[in-house]
């Protein structure tokens, strides 16, 4: 069995909007990332997508719905297909729980705001 330091995860690396793997499960991904301003509209037209703040400020901006506003502690999750913009007001440490293979852009042309999820480093 693997054990997975969150704190630790988070200390592993200083990119942000480039999530760590830290840990799969049944087609699952827990996924830890640092989020500082604004990502791209988006949506993941076959997956739900779940944001759990461990530390931060983030605002989850919804097509069509009123803006949702995560601290610490906190988590929501994005249904499929609905289209969703990311926002953290400062540095916010995010765990992403969706689907293997879900890309960090879903359906969006993002060009270099895309990323592959790269395993946490020992």
């Amino acid at each position: 069995m693997d054990v997975v330091d969150i704190e630790g995860a988070f200390d592993s690396f200083e990119e942000t909007w480039s999530p760590r793997l830290a840990a799969s499960l049944n087609g699952q991904e827990l996924k830890v990332a640092k989020l500082e301003g604004e990502f791209v509209w988006h949506s993941h037209p076959d997956a739900d997508e779940l944001f759990w703040v461990i530390e931060g400020d983030l605002t989850l901006e919804l097509e069509g719905e009123p803006d949702q506003q995560l601290s610490d502690g906190q988590l929501g999750v994005v249904p499929a297909g609905v289209e969703h913009k990311p926002v953290a007001d400062g540095l916010a440490k995010v765990v992403l729980f969706e689907p293997a293979g879900t890309e960090n852009t879903g359906d969006a042309d993002a060009g270099e705001r895309q990323r592959d999820v790269e395993p946490l480093e020992d």
